[in-house]
């Protein structure tokens, strides 16, 4: 995948600019760079071909590499099923894992300091940090007390994770350490309630009300060991931040009197990252699992301080390592809260501002939420999968936009922010799921299984707008049903697919270019009212196989020559491509030009 932030020039802005019609030229312009231009980054490759330990012998090549280069899963338990998740990505292609994390959680004590769950009961992954025959949070306030007898715990956290942490993780030893007990690791921290890491470790001084953070972790790393896998299959891990907690009131936002401690809990492991992991090549950034809707009323979303907060201390202690956010949207026009594609590019701007690297919208397609049509499909009745969301209707009644048109306006937006200094990377999350279904894919809920033919339409719409395609997630929704959509990629991942065209001229010839995925020993096929054409690439055009920066990775760019002229104007022509295998787009591109 490509981990550098360039501006792009004015050709590449055209093809944006371009959405789906086709434009009658294409005159190159100067090309505009970024404040702050970045150094490439070399491609990551397995250290070998196959691995051998106590879970077996794995493979690490590709076996049917895919337009989607990356997923999330889930924390395991058992390191085995990290090694089998890992290998069955990369054979189809990913390079890149994103984790799901866990939440830091305000907690009330009883009146001896045990931990009580939010309903109030006793909380039984806490009841074993004991020290001294006092609970965790009764022993770290008799310590604070014995710096000063007017200290007190104001407010107790927790935290769960499956990971392990260094002595980076501590700002003051004398009041910060591990608990061993023979399952669990605990991390005691002591911290400021607005956020701030006092240096000077003074707790004689005056006396003060102080947030305990109780870390319930593991003996044993699992970031470590899942960075240790990635640098064998030659893969990048985002692992997730804390995720801050929730507003009682508004659930989809993060509650503002809690912001300080997340912070330092957010610092503190950072910390630790940074002096472990800085320099592994494996560890390619950082994911904030905290969720927002793009929307045009972002700017007064206390979220976005999150995002803001997390920026800086990621600029701190991991110095040119991205945050990546994962953003949805709602397209529907009969709920309140729909947005328009142009409102959504305005949240873009907004979520660019507080300094993330990498944001990747969920298409939106898997909740219902967005479709997947074409301009002249508006009229059409809505996928029967999509009726448990927005009932029998048409997609123009559904929605204010196809996934397209989101991804369009928020390429439109990136270039702008680009323009002004910005380091930013635009990905496309597809979903790979479907509402319902008969195979139910999660273990809540009613999310089913979905199939390659939607997930190829998925990477159609995102187009060339992206620079890297993602999908959420392998655990469960790649691997679920029979067949999974996992086996269903490795049976057909030599499919075409195409995701733009324009029109393009060459050498003094008119023609169309066509960018996709699979097109070695492609013919066009362009068909429009006037008859069908179909032109072999290797015959009458050219073929590119080396994807521009900004492009995906894997894609390629097909130009024929066809003479638009025979078109009639504003009419929508269809775009497809086949190969010598007989398999053929099963989504072809819509287009239309204006002369």
């Amino acid at each position: 995948m490509r981990w550098i932030f360039l501006a792009v020039g004015a050709a590449i802005v055209a093809v944006v600019a371009a959405a789906i019609i086709v434009l009658p030229s294409s005159s190159d312009k100067p090309v505009a760079t970024p404040a702050t231009p970045k150094p490439s980054s070399t491609e990551p490759t397995p250290k070998v071909s196959a691995v051998t330990d106590r879970c077996g012998t794995f493979e690490t090549k590709e076996q049917a590499p895919y337009a989607v280069t990356g997923y999330w899963i889930t924390p395991k338990s058992n390191p085995c099923t990290w090694r089998k998740q890992l290998q069955e990505i990369h054979s189809v292609g990913g390079d890149t894992i994103i984790r799901i994390g866990y939440g830091l959680q305000y907690r009330p004590v009883t009146g001896s300091g045990e931990i009580r769950t939010k309903d109030g009961e006793l909380d039984p992954l806490y009841e074993a940090c004991e020290e001294d025959g006092l609970t965790c949070h009764d022993a770290a306030e008799r310590d604070l007390k014995r710096a000063n007898p007017g200290n007190r715990i104001g407010r107790t956290y927790v935290y769960r994770t499956d990971e392990s942490f260094g002595e980076s993780l501590y700002r003051c030893p004398e009041m910060e350490h591990a608990i061993q007990t023979p399952k669990r690791t605990y991390f005691r921290l002591i911290t400021q309630p607005d956020g701030s890491d006092d240096s000077t470790c003074d707790f004689s001084g005056k006396a003060t009300s102080y947030d305990m953070i109780l870390v319930a972790g593991k003996p044993t790393d699992s970031l470590k060991e899942l960075l240790d896998l990635a640098d064998q299959f030659g893969m990048r891990v985002f692992p997730a931040l804390p995720l801050a907690p929730r507003d009682p009131k508004t659930p989809i936002r993060a509650n503002k009197k809690h912001i300080g401690t997340l912070t330092t809990l957010t610092r503190r492991i950072l910390q630790d990252y940074g002096v472990r992991f800085a320099e592994r090549e494996s560890l390619g950034g950082v994911y904030q699992p905290f969720e927002v809707q793009m929307s045009d009323t972002l700017d007064g979303n206390p979220t976005l301080e999150v995002y803001a907060d997390q920026h800086r201390i990621v600029a701190q202690e991991l110095p040119g390592k991205p945050i990546l956010i994962s953003p949805y949207l709602d397209a529907r026009k009969r709920v309140a809260f729909g947005q328009t594609p142009k409102q959504v590019a305005e949240g873009f701007r907004a979520l660019v501002k507080t300094g993330v690297g990498i944001i990747a919208p969920q298409d939106s397609r898997g909740t219902g939420k967005v479709g997947l049509f074409w301009p002249d499909e508006r009229e059409n009745e809505v996928d029967e999968r999509l009726r448990p969301v927005v009932g029998e209707s048409t997609y123009d009644t559904a929605y204010h936009g196809s996934t397209r048109d989101y991804y369009r306006e928020m390429s439109i937006a990136r270039e702008e922010m680009l323009m002004a200094g910005h380091e930013v990377q635009l990905w496309a999350n597809v979903e790979a799921f479907e509402p319902s279904g008969d195979q139910p894919c999660a273990p809540q809920g009613t999310r089913g299984k979905t199939d390659k033919e939607r997930i190829d339409q998925a990477v159609t719409m995102a187009g060339r707008y992206v620079q890297k395609i993602v999908s959420y997630m392998w655990s469960d929704f790649m691997t679920c049903g029979s067949p999974s959509l996992e086996k269903e990629i490795i049976a057909d991942w030599r499919r075409p697919i195409a995701v733009d065209a324009i029109r393009r001229g060459r050498d003094n010839q008119d023609g169309v270019e066509v960018r996709g995925y699979n097109f070695q020993g492609a013919t066009v096929t362009v068909q429009w009212s006037g008859g069908t054409q179909e032109l072999a690439v290797s015959s009458v055009g050219w073929l590119d196989e080396d994807p521009l920066e900004e492009l995906p990775e894997g894609m390629a760019t097909a130009w024929v020559p066809f003479n638009w002229s025979q078109v009639p104007a504003g009419e929508w022509v269809r775009i497809g491509v086949k190969v010598p295998s007989g398999l053929s787009t099963t989504e072809p591109l819509h287009v239309r030009i204006d002369t």
